[in-house]
């Protein structure tokens, strides 16, 4: 952290047994952050809630007193959980952000990092979710005021939400590049591009297989996004003319985002574009709305999914590694959505050579009810519709060759 006075002193306004929540990915408010950890041992002894974490403000063996909570374990949580400092709620984003609205989750604390427009107006800039309702029920919010965030429309701070301590934000906010794509990802993103016809409206993920998907449809037409984010590669879809979203039936024109994951690339696409909505969760995952949109396509990843479509995509050998986040609720409203596809993408096998088509997972996230499609890099495993032999034989044949006939005789036994 730069300069030797610390950009707030915490003593005094951090209680005994207090909630904090701070902003999420990059929407971190990195200089509030790392000031409370640096600060974290003198403070009365309180709780912390984050949601995904790409920076490394919570790496550096956090003070004792410190308890962490999130709804997954994304990005850098992990060493939190690696560690047992990490207590997760297993809930539907939506209604994880729902919880703060009517106050089942009480925030004392908030920290913000918030944009300025040219006109003086404040935004919460990179992400739209659940900071702000538990800011209206919060004792003290404390905000980061960042001039190298974006001012995004549709993220306005509400004139009825109190800023109580301003501070100026002494770097840039949080980037996440996107990862370099392999044959795996490719050869998926192959197979899903086939599910995902002009017109459609995309909602999609962070991670290298959304992200091979998304490179592999700029020859497409008039595609929307109604997503939980946007990343780098919108940019290019939009810039390619791939991306209109002049076929929407809600929202015609306009990219519809919950968060904004990416680079400054992004960040300077966003700044002051009427073209871009960042909307509350309540908009962006409701599924009212999702059902409103037409040929809306969900792009969603697992750790394992089961032979009768069973979707697992928290734990793996009992450890939490992974979350629901909004999975079942863009499942649910591309099977409500005229024209919608839900497709479910992994890779047939686990960086362990070991299967990751199972005949059982090990924590359902998505019930075999609300599966439409599996794609891994052999194919495509159509389910919906389907009884649970047929659902067998389907996923079989989508599984790494070298581990069907296993299945084939565990599904036997």
């Amino acid at each position: 952290m730069s300069g030797d006075a610390p950009p707030i002193d915490y003593s005094g306004l951090i209680r005994e047994g207090d909630l904090v929540v701070c902003g999420q990915a990059t929407a971190e408010p990195v200089t509030l952050t790392e000031a409370l950890m640096v600060q974290a041992e003198l403070l009365p002894s309180f709780r912390m809630m984050v949601g995904p974490v790409f920076s490394d403000t919570f790496s550096a063996g956090p003070a004792s007193n410190v308890s962490f909570q999130s709804y997954g374990v994304i990005g850098n949580t992990r060493r939190l959980a690696k560690a047992g400092r990490l207590d997760v709620l297993p809930s539907n984003y939506s209604a994880f952000c729902a919880d703060f609205a009517t106050r089942r989750h009480k925030a004392d604390v908030v920290l913000v990092q918030l944009a300025e427009g040219s006109d003086g107006r404040l935004s919460a800039s990179l992400s739209n979710d659940y900071v702000t309702d538990a800011a209206r029920g919060a004792r003290l919010v404390i905000a980061e005021i960042n001039p190298h965030a974006p001012f995004t429309f549709g993220a306005e701070w509400p004139g009825d939400v109190p800023i109580h301590h301003r501070v100026m934000a002494r770097r840039p906010p949080v980037e996440l590049a996107s990862p370099p794509l392999d044959d795996v990802s490719r050869r998926i993103a192959s197979h899903a591009a086939g599910l995902i016809g002009d017109g459609s409206t995309l909602q999609f993920g962070v991670g290298r297989i959304p992200d091979a998907i998304l490179s592999s449809l700029s020859h497409a037409r008039n595609l929307g996004i109604h997503s939980g984010l946007i990343n780098d590669a919108v940019v290019d879809l939009i810039e390619r003319g791939a991306v209109t979203n002049a076929e929407k039936r809600i929202d015609p024109g306009l990219t519809v985002t919950n968060q904004v994951i990416g680079t400054q690339r992004l960040y300077r696409f966003v700044h002051e574009n009427k073209a871009v909505a960042v909307r509350p969760t309540s908009y962006t995952h409701g599924q009212g709305v999702l059902a409103r949109i037409n040929r809306l396509v969900a792009i969603n990843s697992a750790l394992q999914v089961g032979l009768d479509g069973s979707v697992n995509s928290e734990t793996l050998h009992g450890v939490a590694i992974g979350a629901i986040g909004g999975q079942l609720d863009f499942v649910r409203g591309a099977n409500a959505s005229p024209g919608g596809r839900a497709i479910i993408a992994l890779p047939a096998t686990a960086s362990d050579g070991t299967s990751r088509i199972v005949v059982h997972v090990e924590t359902v996230t998505t019930p075999r009810a609300d599966v439409d499609a599996i794609v891994t890099e052999w194919g495509i495993a159509e389910l919906r519709g389907c009884g649970l032999a047929e659902r067998a034989r389907r996923m079989i044949a989508i599984a790494a060759p070298e581990h069907r006939d296993a299945l084939s005789a565990q599904l036997k036994v």
